[in-house]
């Protein structure tokens, strides 16, 4: 079996800046563990800062979406680009954020059997769409966001959260990241 967490040669603690020494050491005091992503991004330093930049400030600051509406995000998309480090890591997240196990994991497979709230339902088709056939947006997309209460700073957070999800996604299938084992069994 494969023990890999990525295929790209990794970077040892030794061979990485202070300041991604810092955010392992970070991850390690918040989570007890150093995400997988953050080691195998590790390789190219300058471009992993930016991308946990603005991947922190969408995900994890505060903003116009509650992070759990952000972390649903998350697994919808995750889902839909069948990128397992991220499904499985968000829905990890969004089971901290205290959604049911149950919930999480329908939502993994399909977000329509999920029970959803109607702004969380909006936010869930409108990821979808945007992951899938983006070509075919609308402004009556923006619309059913607005009809849940939805304002244009929250939508215009919500479609960078898609964007970003949609390119970590990408990122993460190509290179083949694998999931780190403590995410399969947190909120469990």
């Amino acid at each position: 079996m494969d023990t890999r967490i990525s295929w790209l040669e990794l970077p040892g603690e030794e061979q990485v800046t202070p300041e991604v020494r810092r955010l392992w050491q970070r991850s390690e005091e918040v989570l007890g563990f150093v995400p997988n992503v953050f080691r195998a991004q590790a390789l190219n330093p300058e471009q992993f800062a930016a991308w946990w930049a603005y991947f922190n400030l969408l995900v994890n600051k505060e903003g116009f979406l509650a992070r759990a509406e952000r972390e649903l995000i998350a697994v919808v998309v995750s889902a839909a680009n069948g990128c397992l480090y991220c499904t499985v890591s968000h829905a990890a997240a969004l089971r901290a954020e205290g959604v049911s196990a149950e919930n999480v994991d329908a939502l993994a497979i399909n977000h329509r059997a999920a029970t959803l709230t109607a702004r969380e339902r909006a936010l869930a088709e409108f990821a979808d769409k945007l992951t899938r056939r983006p070509a075919e947006m609308l402004e009556a997309d923006l619309e059913a966001l607005r009809a849940v209460g939805l304002d244009d700073h929250a939508i215009l957070e919500a479609t960078q959260v898609v964007a970003m999800f949609n390119a970590t996604n990408r990122i993460s299938g190509a290179l083949g990241f694998v999931p780190n084992p403590e995410y399969y069994g947190m909120g469990r």
